[in-house]
């Protein structure tokens, strides 16, 4: 984007020589939108976005623009020759004060149209909208329902939710009015279809779903799924944990052991081998289902707490030192 005077504005801006006004300013609009920090996260976006900085504040203004169009960049900063200088304020040459945001700022009339990312959207754990990134916001889902063969929905208050349903959501958001200047508070509904093994961190954006109003492109609300604490189970990648608390007794001899599944299920499942501190039982297809094929599950590993007495009579040692005695 250089030629033989320098930086070629006009090419930054991606137009041609004989751009109007207007054609400028929609330039820089676009293309600061497309290349902002926010948005382009590219290791050459920062400096596409000061050239557009630069490129703008140069075209804009009518002055450094007929010197630029005259001289190029390198008249318009190293100064105009002398025999042009007399009655021109511009011999000194232009420095650009290297601070696109603030071309970005003053553009938009001092409103971010980013700043629709979080506004007045409601959310059930506002405390945990503070630690996010501008634009994502946390959304819990039970395990429960990231299981749930049937999926589930992340829903506003006060609407029924069955088994399956997860985080509730009532967003009320800036909406522009018909008249493009103002905008109004308003409920907006929206719904997250939990699929089964979703799993920590998965990102579900709706597009330009941020606040509206005059100078604001709505941004994109990003929620990032995060997994209750479950009381019975946690979850490893597609894998479930469960701990039993089983007696010394049952340790030794064996046990039927039940244990109830996330959709309800009761499990049976039989403990023959003896129960010492390293041992778990690995029970084949009854973890999470898999993200990818939602009817395929991980395992579900059993470990165990041993429970033993609290005291014994002297009977009862002499008993186990003749049974246990290698």
């Amino acid at each position: 984007q250089r030629d033989a005077m320098g930086l070629d504005y006009y090419a930054v801006l991606e137009l041609d020589r004989g751009a109007t006004a207007d054609d400028i300013k929609k330039a820089y609009r676009t293309l600061a939108l497309k290349y902002h920090p926010l948005k382009c996260k590219e290791p050459w976006g920062p400096k596409r976005f000061h050239q557009l900085a630069e490129a703008y504040d140069v075209l804009s203004d009518p002055m450094k623009k007929g010197i630029y169009d005259k001289f190029g960049e390198e008249g318009l900063k190293g100064g105009i020759p002398l025999e042009y200088a007399s009655d021109n304020p511009w011999s000194v040459g232009y420095v650009f004060h290297n601070n696109p945001e603030r071309v970005f700022r003053e553009f938009f009339g001092g409103d971010n149209p980013f700043a629709g990312r979080l506004g007045h959207l409601g959310l059930c754990h506002r405390s945990m909208a503070a630690s996010t990134s501008p634009g994502t916001l946390p959304c819990p889902a039970a395990l429960r329902s990231l299981w749930c063969l049937e999926g589930g929905s992340w829903l506003p208050p006060g609407r029924p939710g069955g088994a399956c349903s997860g985080c509730q959501l009532s967003p009320a958001a800036p909406v522009m009015n018909e008249d493009g200047q103002t905008s109004t508070i308003r409920d907006k509904i929206l719904t997250i279809d939990v699929q089964p093994g979703w799993q920590r961190g998965t990102r579900v954006t709706f597009e330009k779903e941020g606040d509206q109003g005059p100078n604001i492109i709505p941004a994109d609300i990003t929620f990032v799924v995060q997994e209750k604490l479950h009381p019975r189970f946690k979850r490893i990648e597609n894998n479930l944990l469960y701990v039993a608390s089983i007696s010394l007794a049952k340790a030794l001899t064996g046990c039927t052991l039940d244990v109830w599944t996330l959709d309800g299920r009761l499990l049976n499942i039989p403990i023959n081998d003896i129960v010492d501190p390293k041992y778990y039982k690995k029970v084949p297809g009854e973890g999470m289902p898999l993200a990818q094929d939602p009817q395929r599950k991980g395992d579900l590993y059993i470990y165990f707490d041993i429970l033993f007495p609290k005291r014994l009579s002297p009977e009862v040692k002499k008993l186990l030192r003749s049974i246990l005695q290698p």
